[in-house]
């Protein structure tokens, strides 16, 4: 069973971890062993957490620190969580040079995007109001509003139609596509609502929640279940092999004797 790393949610006031049941819930129905990942932004820990899993769901939360993309933080912005963004960032750095699988849900849309050189709008309803409901009250299992999937992108081809319904909550959202990444849907007011990385097996983000929905909505268990495909077949590869084989620095993250990452390095990671 491929073991799949949950980045934890993190509340600051309590100092404390937590999680959403239906991250863990969801990629168990799926086929996978889901484990909650420590809050480091220790290199060597991040490296042998990444040995140890087939794959890595970026979660909600927080706001992306603005400086990760190179903006100012803005009055509007939400709280941030500067260690996460750390961690996440060498996690996805990690996750794009071994090839392993990932998948962000929200604010992991966000953080990919944004680490990758896109950026965010740090408010909607200031910077981008519109009459789509983005904000959604209970129950999060129900749809809200439609996006439409790019013909030919993998989301379509897993869920063979390009138009569904989602569910949403979130403030912020993509607004200057990465030039790494490929969108495969947008919401009827024009916004990012999924991507994937054109160079990885699968290296998908959405900006809806199937954690939330996966149980009454068939596209968003389809979702869970390609992820947890995606890292059987990894775990496959990297217990056949005695180190898991890293793709090539030039192609996918350079060296750093001789180009600088793509993934944008926040603060001093």
């Amino acid at each position: 069973m491929p073991v799949i790393g949950i980045v934890p949610l993190v509340d600051i006031q309590r100092n404390s971890l937590w999680m959403i049941p239906g991250y863990m819930d969801g990629l168990r129905e799926a086929g996978a062993l889901p484990i909650m990942l420590p809050l480091t932004d220790d290199p060597k820990e991040i490296s042998q957490i990444c040995g140890m899993c087939d794959g890595i769901l970026f979660t909600g939360g927080q706001d992306v620190e603005p400086a990760v993309y190179g903006e100012p933080k803005k009055d509007f912005c939400g709280e941030t969580c500067v260690e996460r963004d750390r961690m996440e960032y060498l996690i996805l750095e990690q996750a794009i040079s071994r090839n392993m699988p990932f998948l962000g849900i929200c604010r992991g849309i966000q953080f990919i995007n944004a680490a990758l050189g896109g950026t965010l709008y740090q408010d909607l309803p200031t910077e981008r109001p519109g009459g789509t409901d983005h904000h959604m009250s209970p129950p999060y299992d129900r749809q809200v509003h439609k996006v439409d999937i790019v013909p030919g992108s993998p989301l379509g081809t897993l869920l063979g139609h390009l138009r569904i319904g989602v569910n949403s909550y979130h403030h912020q959202a993509v607004k200057d596509l990465s030039p790494v990444l490929r969108c495969m849907a947008v919401s009827e007011d024009g916004l990012t609502e999924a991507v994937y990385h054109p160079g990885m097996d699968f290296g998908w983000a959405v900006q809806w929640h199937p954690e939330l929905s996966y149980r009454t909505d068939r596209d968003s268990m389809e979702i869970l279940r390609a992820f947890a495909e995606a890292a059987r077949s990894f775990r496959g590869k990297r217990l056949n092999t005695r180190d898991p084989r890293r793709r090539s620095p030039s192609r996918h993250l350079p060296s750093r004797r001789k180009a600088p990452s793509p993934c944008r390095r926040p603060y001093n990671t």
